[in-house]
């Protein structure tokens, strides 16, 4: 899918944000529309489907978790949610809810940029895979469909957080690749390294067991020293035999 054919839709009650909001977004190649009401929001997006909805937290009518609660399951495009609080349960609630990512309000519209740019990456997926759809990654015993968000290895789902499921996405639509934590953060996040954060590690050691890695061992996500983390498609492919 070409950049220019990407649909946003901002669901934001505050107009005179959300019309500059658009401004920058169409300057950079994007289609946007805007709906101001909450009550409204989640029939239009599942009547439009866009590629992308940034979701306020606090609307009139209805608030961006229930909008999001109630949309996730019909629903397939990535959803950026915007708070004005940057309380930390709002951010996991939002995030438990079906939102693929947060910004914290205000926005640098830059920042909010990248990290549009970076959910429609991943939503469309690229890797040597065998790719069923735009969405799906199917390595050996190892299933990854970011549409559903939801990934199964012996065809038994596996219990991933929303973070640990981008995680395993980014690194297995880029098999073969070794992936930076700079690259790994910037792409999840949106926003630069600052070489202290962990969050990365910590969630690839939760990840191993679960897709059938040895933790101590591990073949299917590799550390590589000094350099990053590589997803190793002949690995995937092996946990069959």
């Amino acid at each position: 899918m070409e950049q220019e054919a990407w649909q946003i839709l901002i669901v934001e009650d505050d107009q005179r944000l959300a019309e500059l909001t658009r401004e920058y977004l169409e300057s950079n190649g994007l289609k946007v529309a805007i709906e101001a009401d909450g009550a409204q929001a989640a029939a239009r997006i599942l009547r439009e489907q866009p590629d992308l909805v940034v979701l306020d937290l606090m609307l009139p009518g209805e608030d961006g978790l229930s909008i999001c609660r109630k949309v996730r399951g019909s629903y397939h495009g990535p959803i950026l949610m915007l708070t004005a609080r940057s309380d930390d349960m709002d951010q996991v609630l939002g995030l438990e809810m079906g939102a693929d990512d947060y910004v914290c309000k205000p926005v640098r519209p830059r920042v909010l940029l990248a990290r549009i740019r970076a959910l429609l990456r991943r939503s469309e997926g690229s890797s040597e895979a065998v790719v069923v759809d735009q969405r799906r990654l199917e390595y050996g015993v190892l299933v990854i469909d970011s549409a559903m968000r939801e990934a199964w290895l012996r065809e038994q789902s596996i219990e991933l957080t929303s973070a640990e499921f981008d995680l395993l996405w980014l690194l297995a639509s880029n098999a073969g690749r070794i992936l930076s934590r700079e690259e790994i953060f910037t792409a999840l996040r949106g926003i630069e390294y600052d070489g202290l954060d962990r969050s990365i590690d910590v969630r690839i050691s939760r990840i191993r067991p679960k897709i059938g890695d040895d933790p101590m061992h591990p073949r299917l996500i590799k550390t590589v020293r000094s350099k990053g983390y590589l997803f190793v498609a002949e690995a995937a492919e092996a946990l069959a035999s």
